[in-house]
């Protein structure tokens, strides 16, 4: 039966086939610079109960080695992105930490969920798993844009959202087919699904060409 997120990843494969080249995903975006930081929340995938979704990244990796234009995510860093909060510079610890008590309060509310993660997909500035159910993922996005919102009035960044795990960034601008060719084979492994269990807010950094990052606040969801 078709789906909001199969019926994108239709369409993404679909545009995908079209694409001449790779984009570099890491030209400096506006207010970005060697040496600054972001705060964000992002979901994590660091602790035993998600080794199978590391176990596939791992055999997704294995057929993407050697790919020109490729930067492979070391398993330690892949995320999910949720929400923005600013740069480090401009938001104060006062803030942070009252954000975090207000996601605390609000995320108790939101049910753990069940995410399933894959098959893989690209496009040109990433390769990366599709997620499902979106429904899930932005409800705990809601939860944290709620929390912010008890701080500031309102969130930063727009409500509307694309869940996505990326499991690798292109770092040039080369030719799509080389990538397509490898990544075709590939949709053929099997999706893996995993407990989501709690967001982190992070302090995230990309100075090395790699999002990388320490955990500021871990909160539960569905404690409450």
């Amino acid at each position: 039966m078709p789906t909001p997120e199969l019926d994108s990843f239709t369409a993404r494969w679909e545009e995908f086939g079209r694409l001449e080249r790779l984009v570099n995903h890491w030209w400096w975006r506006p207010g970005w610079s060697l040496g600054r930081s972001f705060y964000t929340w992002h979901l994590t995938f660091d602790d035993a109960a998600v080794a199978p979704l590391h176990d596939l990244v791992g055999r997704l990796h294995d057929g993407l080695t050697g790919v020109e234009g490729l930067d492979l995510i070391p398993q330690r860093w892949l995320h999910l992105t949720m929400q923005g909060l600013g740069f480090t510079d401009e938001v104060s610890d006062d803030d942070v930490d009252a954000i975090a008590r207000a996601a605390t309060k609000h995320l108790a509310t939101v049910p753990a969920v069940d995410l399933t993660l894959g098959p893989v997909e690209a496009d040109d500035e990433a390769t990366g798993l599709l997620v499902r159910p979106w429904t899930a993922v932005a409800a705990v996005r809601d939860g944290i844009r709620e929390a912010i919102a008890d701080v500031w009035d309102e969130a930063p960044e727009s409500p509307e959202f694309h869940p996505h795990v990326s499991i690798a960034y292109s770092n040039a601008d080369v030719p799509a087919g080389p990538i397509r060719e490898r990544v075709a084979p590939l949709r053929d492994i099997e999706p893996v699904t995993i407990p989501i269990t709690a967001a982190q807010l992070i302090r995230l950094n990309r100075d090395n060409q790699m999002y990388e990052w320490d955990v500021v606040a871990d909160v539960p969801l569905g404690r409450g």
